[in-house]
């Protein structure tokens, strides 16, 4: 997709911190640094630094994984026709939030402490606007819930129209993303906003033949109407991904790349 989905405030406030610790290395390209710098200032406590960025990583391991459970558990829900377990999904929502919260706020920590910089400050910045994203994602799987939970007492319109295939391909986009970040892996984020391209025909696919089946029969339009509801969550969560994907590769590479063509 071509439209950007970011959140400026997480970003406007991660600037707002790069700026409170003086780094005068926030916003240039890795490898073009303004001033030589040592790799590791005086007044910054290496193995002190590395505990606390391990404590933010194992923060964001924990919310990524619990947004692809999020996500798998609302397909599984929308499957069995179990309002009773998309209820859950949505009411797990509010500790996704609360995760986001526990990452920004180990971020602040980390930046106030330890006064990190260059690369090890953009990369806490980083993960400080991925927060967000995540949580924007569980956001959607909440949404697909309350989708599946209207949708459990109905007969499925034609197996929800490849609606499970489309969650599974989000889920798994979710797991690869959540790697790349951590390990910093540059070729499988790419492989990350590539897969983007086929949530994207899927969900497409996934419209024109929901209006096609609203169109031959009056009694298909509410089903089908909350299957495109669920897909076009699903479709917005792919997005996010690409986002969390371009940061990976310009922290990764010095390079920005639009992964949205």
């Amino acid at each position: 997709m071509t439209d950007d989905v970011r959140g400026q405030e997480p970003l406007e406030e991660a600037a707002a911190a790069a700026a409170l610790t003086g780094s005068p290395t926030f916003g240039h390209p890795i490898g073009d640094e303004p001033h030589p710098a040592p790799a590791v200032p005086a007044h910054v406590d290496r193995p002190s630094l590395d505990r606390e960025m391990r404590d933010v990583k194992d923060a964001i391991i924990r919310l990524g994984s619990s947004v692809q459970d999020a996500l798998l558990r609302a397909m599984d829900a929308l499957v069995r026709h179990d309002a009773d377990a998309a209820t859950t999904v949505i009411r797990d929502d509010a500790r996704m939030n609360a995760m986001r919260a526990d990452v920004e706020d180990l971020v602040i920590l980390a930046i106030a402490t330890q006064g990190p910089v260059a690369r090890d400050l953009r990369y806490l910045l980083m993960l400080y606007n991925v927060a967000g994203e995540l949580e924007r994602i569980g956001d959607y799987a909440a949404n697909v819930a309350k989708q599946a939970r209207k949708l459990a007492p109905e007969p499925p319109l034609k197996e929800y129209v490849h609606l499970p295939e489309l969650g599974q391909l989000a889920a798994d986009g979710v797991g690869r993303i959540t790697r790349a970040l951590i390990d910093l892996d540059p070729d499988e984020a790419r492989g990350v906003a590539a897969a983007d391209d086929d949530i994207d025909r899927l969900y497409h696919a996934i419209f024109d033949e929901t209006k096609a089946l609203m169109a031959a029969d009056g009694a298909n339009v509410e089903r089908g109407l909350r299957i495109v509801f669920a897909a076009h969550y699903l479709e917005r969560a792919g997005d996010r991904m690409t986002n969390i994907a371009e940061d990976v590769v310009f922290l990764a590479t010095g390079h920005l790349e639009d992964l949205n063509q």
